[in-house]
């Protein structure tokens, strides 16, 4: 049973000239004034939010990105701005990219902002996607199994740190404190503490994309929660990976229901009639393909497919793209009246019963105006259809 309403701004600026025909990704690079933008961007959606009683707002790490998709690097230095300028809503870190990350400075800079925000910041780590960003930080990426391999010692190093008075750890990549020992103070180091600690319960979130038995069982072996679906779901793909999840927690001798911690990621629209809102989603929509294609976050697209998405021509010429019709057809895309969402929201209660949270978001280069536009249309309009539930809208409420 839905119970919580949260929301996604992935860093993205006012995009121009998009969809299939628009202009091609890797031909933007805008002025670092408009980059710089998406941090008041962010402010705007999060105070909107806030506002609008959603549980909380959830923004991407990333890096290096001139073209204007995702262009906010740390998290943790925004999210201590917006805790003073909100008043409710959690602030969570979709993701925390950890290969770019020295496990330990990443669970100080946590803590720090836990501290200093009352405990509104939700930890969340990940893997990566872009090349560009983690290999240019020096850590692996072509590699899969070098980068999951890291992945996974840190994050057992970050919990660690968070949740332990003391601790050490000695592994592939790390050897804390070092060994041997080195003297501190006439003795020998063996234990760290990480200074200060959080001082509110820590709860971990993880993207799933492959849902891997071994990523799963590694969530669920270190008590991680799940996000699934979002701007790389337009085929459609959810229910096997949440029947996956309930697999994993399954071999670790826990019972949950279908869909029990986690969050389902759908793009929204909301207009007056369905074929309104397709209109007006549709080159958003294709944008989004245009940005995640050649990124192989889509896996339902071909080689040939994501060559074309290149190129103005090809990728008008390439009618099998993805179409949003087919997207909002197979439930990966609410889009239509608001009397149809909740239809489908509802709907998707009876299929996933352990459901409590979907995130809702935006495909990139949707403006600010329009995005709270949207906010408040689903909270108007949409939200009321499941009030009274827990924390259905808003902290606390």
């Amino acid at each position: 049973m839905l119970k919580r309403f949260e929301t996604l701004y992935t860093g993205h600026v006012d995009l121009d000239n998009i969809g299939y025909g628009g202009t091609p990704v890797m031909q933007r690079h805008y002025p670092n004034e408009v980059l710089a933008g998406a941090h008041d961007k962010a402010e705007q959606v999060a105070k909107a939010v806030d506002r609008l009683g959603y549980y909380s707002f959830w923004t991407a790490e990333h890096h290096f990105q001139p073209e204007g998709y995702e262009c906010l690097p740390n998290l943790l230095m925004l999210y201590v701005h917006l805790a003073h300028v909100t008043e409710n809503v959690k602030l969570g870190c979709g993701f925390n990219i950890t290969p770019m990350w020295h496990p330990l400075r990443l669970a100080e800079d946590f803590a720090v902002a836990d501290i200093l925000t009352g405990g509104r910041v939700i930890m969340g780590v990940g893997r990566g996607y872009h090349t560009r960003e983690v290999e240019t930080f020096g850590s692996p990426l072509l590699d899969q199994d070098a980068n999951r391999d890291l992945f996974e010692e840190q994050v057992e190093i970050l919990l660690k740190a968070l949740r332990e008075d003391r601790f050490s750890h000695h592994g592939k990549y790390y050897d804390l404190p070092p060994s041997p020992p080195v003297d501190y103070r006439g003795d020998p180091l063996e234990e760290l503490s990480l200074v200060p600690r959080p001082t509110h319960p820590v709860e971990c979130w993880q993207p799933i994309q492959g849902a891997t038995e071994r990523g799963l069982d590694f969530m669920v072996r270190h008590g991680l929660k799940g996000m699934t679906g979002g701007g790389v779901a337009a085929s459609g793909i959810m229910l096997p990976v949440v029947e996956a999840w309930q697999a994993a927690h399954a071999r670790a001798g826990r019972e949950t229901q279908l869909g029990e911690d986690l969050s389902v990621g759908f793009h929204f629209y909301i207009a007056d009639s369905q074929e309104e809102a397709i209109r007006r989603l549709t080159p958003y929509f294709q944008e989004n393909i245009k940005m995640f294609g050649p990124l192989r976050l889509l896996r339902s697209l071909s080689d040939e497919q994501i060559e074309n998405l290149k190129s103005t021509d090809t990728a008008l010429a390439d009618t099998t793209l993805p179409r949003l019709e087919d997207s909002v057809a197979n439930g990966s895309v609410l889009c239509g009246t608001a009397e149809q969402i909740i239809e489908r929201l509802h709907a998707l209660e009876e299929e996933v019963p352990g459901l409590e949270s979907i995130t809702l978001g935006h495909p990139s280069g949707v403006t600010a105006d329009e995005i709270i536009e949207q906010y408040q249309r689903f909270a108007e309009d949409v939200m009321p259809a499941f009030a009274g539930r827990t924390e259905a809208v808003g902290v606390g409420v």
